[in-house]
């Protein structure tokens, strides 16, 4: 790139910078010894919405990756999940972070029909189920206690009792998640069915997801979830950091269980894009992943000994915008539950161990198999379908053609990313209902549960049937 060339570039981010309050452009000129490939686009726009593990996004720009890679990078936050997609579906948007289910979802036509991929995992964990203090209060004369402290985890169990009397009452028993496609609907909805608390189908004709409900599950945006919970529109919800957080120091709610206590190291968000994008611009897309990667690797390097700094940076109004001690409850390896009980959780929120940053297909399965089970994918696939989705979605080939450059600069190790893979986990045990997952198998998966479709099973008519 030419100096005068680049000169106005910079001019150019400064006069957006000064426009767009919300928008964080990258100016620096660092990157102006380090473009190793030659870049289809350099100018890029992504999208985020304000939760902590946006964090991968934040670091890449903050701490000069994006620059290294010749990359000029807008972040900007979003207003929900559905804005976010279709920014990036109608090509507003060059990338973002992303739900794991929204790129699987679009691809096979759930919602919005559009082939989106990711070539990258943002994190493991970092998601909680926070009940308001009047359903706690309820709940906890169920719970075993040891030393005046709630045993953990706590299961769904202990609020059967309490869904079954507003039951019995005549009132619907309502609670938050995200979006239709969201970790954080298929973790409640999977910790609600272990306790015998059904969470409610989807089907062609309904796509509430509250047919036969016990819970009545609704979409709330993010930081909305702990006002609409004080105002008793839900009575609980599971979103990501800091909003569990949030409504402890608020003194409304208790986080009952994080999702590293439903599935431990369980995948989280992605950072999507549009096929069409990776194919036309094969070099930038590199170049962004390697950036990611080294952003994971900095959040999670010499034992979190980052995360002070993150959570610095993550309370900035650009990004997070929350104070820096709700952020730092569950971003510094502890959680807060009820109010001081704070426990150590040191993988709350992963970024890089345990190959975070790779995109498993076994990984995309799972998503896929919550959405048969629910009634999201409509009929029955065999176990084929699965694997050709998850590798139409997930594509770790770019990945690993980012990993390797990384490697060869020397700024990762090779044993930091998985080799001699095929993409799949081995069976995965560590679940809080003791069920394994075996992502070549996902229809013998399915036939584990006691609650949610198997087989051959579809939702007519407000009805299971069996075709």
């Amino acid at each position: 790139m030419k100096f005068s060339e680049l000169i106005k570039k910079v001019i150019k981010r400064t006069t957006i910078g000064l426009t767009a309050a919300l928008t964080v452009t990258s100016l620096s000129l660092s990157g102006l010894h380090a473009e190793e490939l030659e870049l289809e686009k350099d100018e890029l726009k992504f999208g985020f919405i304000k939760l902590t593990d946006m964090a991968p996004l934040a670091i890449a720009y903050e701490k000069g990756f994006f620059e290294d890679e010749g990359l000029f990078v807008t972040l900007e936050p979003q207003a929900n999940w559905k804005v976010l997609l279709d920014r990036v579906i109608d090509g507003q948007l060059d990338g973002a972070h992303m739900l794991a289910g929204q790129p699987l979802a679009a691809t096979i036509g759930f919602g919005t029909k559009a082939h989106i991929i990711t070539p990258f995992s943002m994190d493991l964990n970092g998601n909680g189920i926070t009940v308001s203090n009047a359903v706690w209060a309820e709940m906890k004369k169920h719970i075993p206690h040891k030393d005046g402290k709630p045993v953990h985890p706590i299961k769904a169990d202990y609020l059967k009792p309490v869904v079954d009397k507003y039951k019995a009452d005549g009132k619907p028993f309502k609670m938050g998640m995200v979006f239709p496609v969201s970790t954080h609907n298929y973790e409640l909805r999977y910790w609600l069915a272990a306790g015998g608390i059904h969470p409610g189908y989807y089907s062609k004709t309904d796509t509430s997801g509250q047919i036969l409900a016990d819970a009545f599950l609704s979409v709330t945006p993010p930081p909305q979830m702990p006002a609409t919970m004080e105002a008793g529109t839900i009575y609980g919800y599971c979103v990501g950091e800091p909003w569990n957080q949030q409504a402890v120091f608020k003194g409304i709610g208790v986080p009952v269980i994080t999702d590293y206590e439903i599935w431990k190291n369980n995948p989280e968000k992605v950072f999507g894009i549009r096929a069409d994008f990776a194919k036309k611009y094969p070099n930038t897309t590199t170049a962004l992943v390697k950036a990611l990667i080294r952003a994971a690797k900095w959040l999670d390097e010499n034992n979190n000994a980052n995360r002070v700094e993150a959570v610095k940076i993550l309370a900035k109004p650009a990004y997070v915008g929350a104070d820096e001690a709700v952020i730092a409850n569950s971003m510094t390896g502890t959680f807060e539950y009820e109010k001081g009980d704070k426990r150590e959780i040191p993988d709350f929120n992963v970024f890089y161990r345990y190959f975070a940053t790779y995109p498993y297909y076994s990984d995309a399965i799972w998503y896929l198999t919550q959405m048969r089970r629910w009634g999201q994918i409509t009929d029955h696939k065999p176990d084929s379908w699965y694997d050709e989705i998850a590798k139409k979605v997930y594509k770790p080939d770019l990945y690993m053609k980012a990993a390797n450059l990384l490697i060869k600069e020397g700024k990762i190790k090779a044993e930091e990313i998985p080799t001699g893979t095929d993409g799949y986990k081995k069976p995965q045990t560590e679940f809080i209902d003791e069920i394994t997952f075996d992502g070549r198998k996902p229809n013998d998966y399915l036939k584990q549960f006691k609650i949610g479709l198997k087989e051959k099973q579809t939702v007519t008519g407000g009805k299971v049937m069996d075709k």
